[in-house]
């Protein structure tokens, strides 16, 4: 009886490992469809098209950008996951899922089993920006500044829940300073009102205020990584400016349903990866100040869990919840 039920199990195995063979030898057998679950025009949807444009030669298929949006992106991502898992429908991950799968209270799906992770495309750090009218040139200026005078400034952001109000209540916390968090609609309304001085800090993707700085009508007080960045030489670091903690990178990835075969999943990384190497996709993400990550797809997924737990432990300490 025991040796049956091994020639059983391992005959399971060799049927499970045939299929996914199978599999694999026939993708893509239809275009692939790479869904952003957000509006296009922003970072996301940038990287999506980018991504879907310089993989299609070598998956020999047509690629397809496709907007699913609504519900703080858990449309796009619900849909994706009830989707066949045949690697013929991606979906971006980027640092928003990990934020909102410790906000919203119900999902729609899993947000630590509905997905394969695929790759972590890109990732850029944040910076710190205030009005120039602010009498604070450096980081430790703010926060004396701010402990001068508790709720008496105000940061913005593109809504609750989103990473530019993630960035804020990340700074209240390490520095131990009381700013007001005032959400708007968007980017472009934060930044016509901190421009105008209504709302004096922005935490944001360096991108988004890159040109703001290079011509004066915003002041970086900080680049929330490791290093200094290239495209912003004179702005301290995280650690020089004393916030070691204070790292946070925008990043974006790709994932694919649950259940979708791994040689599927492994051909996919190869090509993603493949393709952000080439020196075109190269320097158009240079050209918006983005890093190439292209990790391994276990890699992927510990960046996700790590996310999912860091920003839920941020959202817990700040007492943030949001609807779905």
């Amino acid at each position: 009886m025991r040796i049956r039920m091994a020639d059983l199990t391992l005959a399971a195995a060799l049927s499970l490992l045939c299929a996914d063979l199978a599999a694999a030898q026939i993708y893509p057998s239809r275009p692939v469809t790479f869904v952003v679950p957000f509006a296009p025009g922003g970072s996301t949807d940038t990287v999506a098209r980018i991504v879907a444009q310089a993989v299609g030669p070598a998956l020999g298929q047509p690629t397809v950008v496709e907007n699913r949006t609504g519900g703080a992106g858990t449309v796009g991502w619900g849909s994706v996951a009830r989707s066949a898992p045949d690697g013929h429908t991606l979906i971006t991950t980027e640092m928003s899922y990990a934020i909102a799968a410790g906000l919203v209270p119900t999902m729609p799906f899993d947000p630590k089993k509905s997905f394969a992770h695929i790759v972590t495309a890109v990732s850029v750090p944040h910076v710190m920006v205030v009005n120039p009218a602010v009498p604070a040139k450096t980081v430790p200026e703010l926060i004396a500044l701010a402990k001068a005078s508790p709720g008496k400034l105000f940061y913005g952001s593109g809504g609750v829940g989103t990473n530019t109000h993630m960035g804020g209540e990340l700074f209240k916390s390490l520095a131990g300073v009381d700013l007001v968090h005032v959400p708007y609609r968007g980017a472009g309304a934060v930044l016509q009102d901190l421009m105008g001085g209504s709302v004096q800090v922005l935490v944001t993707s360096a991108p988004t205020v890159l040109s703001l700085i290079q011509s004066g009508k915003l002041r970086a007080l900080m680049v929330t990584s490791e290093e200094r960045l290239a495209t912003l030489p004179d702005v301290p670091s995280a650690p020089e400016a004393g916030l070691s903690r204070m790292i946070m990178k925008f990043w974006v990835g790709f994932a694919a349903p649950a259940g979708t075969p791994p040689s599927i999943v492994q051909r996919l990384n190869r090509d993603i990866v493949a393709s952000l190497a080439s020196p075109d996709t190269k320097k158009r993400l240079d050209e918006l100040g983005m890093d190439m990550v292209g990790n391994t797809s276990a890699q992927a997924a510990q960046l996700v869990d790590e996310e999912i737990a860091r920003w839920s432990a941020v959202a817990k300490a700040a007492n943030i919840t949001m609807q779905q």
